[in-house]
């Protein structure tokens, strides 16, 4: 089992930069490829971004292409999601989530059903 914990969110205007970051621990860090996820209140919650095991290839849902970017440091047992451009829709609570999916381990998977585990959130609130 791997534990996972979000920082890095916070209150920013539009057009600012967030980095938010995800430490794991319990277990390999590469057994996993990892994702991020946001839920705006009343929302569901929605795919954001997704990265293999060994961080050469990675996926984004259409409203954040160009703008996030999604990277992880295998030493550090981390996985971070620079966030630029940011606009008002991105507010939301920020997850990030980590699975051992073989169809995910080498691409990285935008379906929230294949991910086992989940951080508690960090929210992101971007004003106009």
């Amino acid at each position: 089992q791997v534990q996972l914990v979000e920082s890095g969110g916070g209150l920013v205007q539009a057009g600012g930069s967030l980095r938010l970051s995800c430490g794991a621990s319990g277990r390999t860090f590469t057994n996993y490829a990892m994702g991020w996820f946001r839920q705006a209140p009343g929302k569901e919650r929605e795919f954001v971004a997704a990265i293999s095991w060994r961080g050469d290839r990675s996926n984004y849902a259409d409203s954040v292409k160009g703008r996030f970017a999604i990277s992880r440091d295998n030493a550090k047992n981390t996985v971070y999601l620079q966030c630029d451009s940011l606009k008002p829709e991105d507010t939301a609570e920020y997850y990030c989530a980590a699975t051992t999916n073989v169809a995910c381990l080498y691409v990285g998977c935008s379906s929230r059903a294949l991910y086992d585990y989940w951080g508690q959130g960090t929210q992101v609130t971007v004003s106009s």
